[in-house]
This record gives C-alpha cells, sequence and structure tokens, in this order.
C-alpha cells in the first residue's frame, strides 16, 4: 500500500482530527477532487489553500468561530476563509453587511478591502462547512464529505477549547449548534448577513461587541476587528 501523504495543515488541527484524514469519506473525497482536476474543472480555492483557515488559526489559539457553507466560486475570491476574498476583489454583499455592523456596533471605519486574514491571525476561525467548490457552479461540493470532516473540526474545537465565541449565522449554522457544549462556551445566533436577511436580525446584533465583552470577562485578548 502507498505510504498516505499527510495533509499540509497546521499540526495542532492534524492531531484532532487524523481520524478524519484516515478515514473512508475522506479518501473517496480526496479521490473525487482528483477525478474533477483531471477532467479539467476548475476547483476552488486553489489546493494550497484549502486548509487556510485552520493554517491561520492553529486549534489553541481559537477565541471566536464563524461558520459559512461554501466558498465564493468566482475567479480569485476564496482563499480558504469563509466571507473573506483576496485583497483587490471587491468585498461581496455579506461582507459588507458584516463590515456595516462592526461599524454600528463598535464605531469601526468600515475596511476598503474584502481579506479577513488579520482576524483569522488573532484566532478567528472562518470556517466553511465545505472547503470546496467547482468554479462558477456554487453547492457543487455538499454531501461530499466535507460536512463530516468540518463538523469533527467544530467539535474539536468545543471540547478541547475553554471559552470560545460561536457566530451562527442563518439557519444552516445555527443547525451546527448540537454540536457544541454551551456550558463551556458562548454561542450567539443571529439571521445571515446576506442582503436577503440581514436585516431580519443580523443588523443590531451585536455579535462583535458581545464577542469582545465575553473574552475579556474571561480573561482572553478581545479580538480587534479593524483591518
Amino acid at each position: 500500500m502507498a505510504e498516505q501523504v499527510k495533509p499540509k495543515i497546521d499540526p495542532s488541527w492534524y492531531k484532532a482530527l487524523q481520524k478524519e484524514f484516515e478515514s473512508t469519506y475522506f479518501q473517496e473525497l480526496k479521490h473525487f477532487l482528483q477525478q474533477e482536476k483531471a477532467a479539467g474543472k476548475t476547483i476552488y480555492p486553489a489546493g494550497s489553500e484549502i486548509f487556510n483557515a485552520f493554517n491561520l488559526c492553529p486549534l489553541p489559539q481559537v477565541k471566536c468561530v464563524i461558520l459559512g457553507q461554501d466558498p465564493y466560486h468566482g475567479p480569485n475570491q476564496a482563499h480558504g476563509l469563509c466571507f473573506s476574498v483576496r485583497k483587490g476583489i471587491k468585498p461581496p454583499p455579506s461582507l459588507v453587511n458584516i463590515y456595516k455592523e462592526i461599524n454600528a456596533g463598535l464605531g469601526l471605519p468600515i475596511p476598503t478591502h474584502g481579506e479577513l486574514t488579520g482576524w483569522a491571525r488573532q484566532g478567528v476561525l472562518m470556517l466553511n462547512a465545505v472547503l470546496t467548490v467547482e468554479a462558477s457552479k456554487p453547492a457543487s461540493h455538499q454531501n461530499r464529505g466535507w460536512e463530516n470532516f468540518t463538523d469533527s473540526a467544530i467539535k474539536a474545537v468545543s471540547e478541547q477549547q475553554e471559552r470560545v465565541v460561536f457566530m451562527l449565522w442563518g439557519r444552516f449554522a445555527r443547525s451546527k449548534k448540537q454540536l457544541i457544549d454551551a456550558e463551556k462556551h458562548l454561542i450567539l445566533e443571529a439571521a445571515h448577513p446576506s442582503p436577503f436577511s440581514a436585516h431580519s436580525g443580523f443588523f443590531g446584533c451585536k455579535h462583535f461587541a458581545l464577542c469582545n465583552q465575553y473574552l475579556a470577562k474571561n480573561s482572553r485578548e478581545p479580538i480587534d476587528w479593524r483591518l
């Protein structure tokens, strides 16, 4: 049998998720992605950036988890962090609404770019439930196994860390509540920041201020939400 190639993911996450990498479903997912690439399909994000959220935010450093559903499917957008796009790319509408809520809740200026790497480096796990997508085909890699993998990542944070803030926006993210120990962590729920739903409870949720209040109360460094 060929030697298993170790994934390019932070060692703390590899240790926590090793069983997932060795599972049958993950081997099938890996084979699916290889087949898609062999067929000439463009997959986002680039292979080296699939685990960006984990590499920028090692497990022991996680203070806050923001959950998304699917990577952006347009060129030069997705780079492994939910809601984030590369500098030089116009911030998508949901991210603009996130910025508006931060501005309203904390008085911080609205950034001119959409790259959220600065948050990730401070301990914000920017996690999509599905980590890849085919170009121009939203949700094309759902139900291929990624959800099992990222559910295990959420459980790992819940079980191995203390006093983490989970921001669950929209019905899909809120369905992950059952994976989180509410006795150990703060769970914040609101509508999705999409223009279709932001006015139904995302605007005015004050999640970013509440996050920092909770972290400070528990002797953890608050997040600087400026970019």
